[in-house]
This record gives C-alpha cells, structure tokens and sequence, in this order.
C-alpha cells in the first residue's frame, strides 16, 4: 500500500511526519489528525520494533577519559606554568580516569542510525537529548514481550473550525 500524500509535497510531507514522530517518542503522545496519526503509527512502530530488536547488543567497555580536575566549588583548578619565552600564564590541572561505557555491535549501530533517519535531533534547555538512547533504554524494554503494536489510536473530537478528524497517538 501506498504512503498518504496529506496535501504536502514530499519534503514538507517528511518533515512533518518526522517532527511528528519525535514528539511521539520525546513526550509518548501526540494529538492530530487521524490520517497523519496512521502514517506516524507505521513508522513509530517500525523504529520501536528495531529497538526492540537490538535493545541487548552491546558491550561495556572501560574507556581512559582526561577531565579537567575540580576543587571543592567544582570550579577547575589551575597552576602556574611558564612558557618558552618565560612568560607564566594559568594551565588546567588534568586528571584521567577510566570510565564504563556502552559500545554499540554492529547491528545496533545499523539500527541507531536507522532510527537517527527516521526523527530530528532534539535540544531541551540547551542540552542534547539522545532520542535512540531513550528508545533503547528505556521504551524498548516495556515492549520485550510483545510482538507489536506499540501505539495506539484513539478518536477524539473533530477540531474546531475546520471539523477535521482528530486523534490522540500514544504509546501502549
């Protein structure tokens, strides 16, 4: 079966659809209209199940990180050094630690990035938030025992002013 056109041209289209994915996995419910609730259905189901799917295939692996050393206040502590013209200027006083750390197999890997194609990117108070590791982590796990259908479609009122269908798309 085809894709819905839903009056936009292609890239207006996915752009919408995408926008409309993310909301649904940012937030685990959305309110649209019915034909665009079915045709983010297919696809939220689609990156849920690929989640699903790859949700155990990784390993921890222990990783060196150099991090600028903190005092007390947690501001960074410094200390004098002197160039090679003898001039002394402040340096950030380092420490490395090691660091437990997820690593994607390959296959998960393959399904982050097909996930990553599917939504946008997010910031939320100024700060990245990593949708496929929610999916990953924390949505996939409900779904273990189920074979699909992680969405649902529920009828709501018409909208006013135009009497559009709505519907509310939520996660099972």
């Amino acid at each position: 079966m085809a894709n819905r056109k839903l009056g936009r041209t292609t890239d207006i289209r996915m752009s919408m659809l995408k926008t409309l994915t993310t909301d649904l996995i940012m937030y685990g419910k959305i309110t649209t209209t019915e034909t665009r609730a079915k045709e983010v259905k297919k696809i939220a189901d689609s990156i849920i199940a690929l989640a699903v799917k790859e949700k155990d295939n990784f390993e921890m692996v222990d990783v060196k990180v150099v991090k600028a050393k903190l005092d007390s206040k947690g501001n960074k502590m410094t200390e004098i050094a002197k160039s090679k013209n003898g001039k002394e200027y402040l340096k950030v006083v380092k420490e490395e630690t090691t660091e437990s750390r997820q690593k994607d197999m390959p296959s998960r890997l393959n399904a982050r990035r097909k996930i990553m194609t599917k939504i946008n990117k997010v910031k939320m108070n100024g700060e990245n938030v990593d949708l496929p590791s929610k999916l990953f982590n924390e949505i996939a796990p409900k779904y273990t025992d189920r074979v699909g259908g992680y969405t649902r479609i529920i009828k709501a009122e018409p909208r006013r002013g135009d009497n559009a269908p709505m519907a509310v798309l939520m996660l099972v």
